[in-house]
C-alpha cells in the first residue's frame, strides 16, 4: 500500500487489538447511543469473514438469536467499538466460512485450536 496513506491512517489505528481469525468466537462491545444516553452493548459470535486492511479492515461476525442467524459487519478501528475479546480459537481450513449459514444446530460447530506453550 501507499506508504503516504499508512503514515495518514496512523493514528487512527487501534492500539491493542486481539489477533482475530475466521472460526473465533467473539465478543463485540459496541458503544450505542440512544437519545442523549450512551451505553455500551456485546455482540457474542463467530467470525465468518475478515475483509480489508488497516483503518479499513471489517470483520463479520455471525450468531443465531432464537432460531435467526444474525450477521453483523463491524469496522475493527471504529471508534464506537469499546473493546473485542476472543473466547475461543477457531481451528478452520479456509478463510470464508459462508457455509455456516446453510447449517444449523450442532453442525455449526467449529472445533477449538489448541495452542502451544
Amino acid at each position: 500500500m501507499n506508504p503516504i496513506i499508512n503514515e495518514l491512517e496512523k493514528p487512527y489505528l487501534e492500539k491493542e487489538l486481539p489477533e482475530l481469525n475466521p472460526g473465533d468466537t467473539v465478543k463485540v462491545f459496541v458503544r450505542i447511543i440512544e437519545g442523549n444516553k450512551e451505553r455500551t452493548q456485546a455482540f457474542e459470535g463467530t467470525i465468518i469473514k475478515k475483509h480489508g486492511s488497516g483503518i479499513n479492515k471489517t470483520i463479520t461476525v455471525r450468531k443465531v438469536f432464537q432460531g435467526v442467524g444474525v450477521e453483523r459487519v463491524f469496522l475493527v478501528h471504529s471508534p464506537r467499538i469499546e473493546k473485542i475479546n476472543v473466547l475461543r480459537r477457531g481451528d478452520v481450513r479456509r478463510s470464508k466460512l459462508y457455509y455456516l449459514r446453510e447449517r444449523s444446530g450442532k453442525a455449526t460447530r467449529i472445533k477449538e485450536k489448541i495452542e502451544k506453550r
